[in-house]
């Protein structure tokens, strides 16, 4: 996977997992499901960052 592309969707899905955690706490509005995206969320923001960090380090 390029460097780019990397790094795009990590920060699109750090971006959607916080997105999913705050509407799921209520901090923008509500949401159906809140419980499922209370959990799904941080883990797609967490995932987002550990695709971010490979992408940014590259192969050695």
């Amino acid at each position: 996977m390029g460097r780019v592309l990397g790094v795009s969707l990590g920060l699109l899905m750090v971006v959607a997992g916080g997105l999913w955690t705050f509407q799921s706490f209520g901090w923008l509005g509500t949401m159906a499901e809140g419980d499922v995206r209370a959990t799904l969320g941080p883990a797609l923001a967490g995932l987002g960052v550990a695709l971010v960090y490979v992408a940014v380090r590259g192969q050695r």
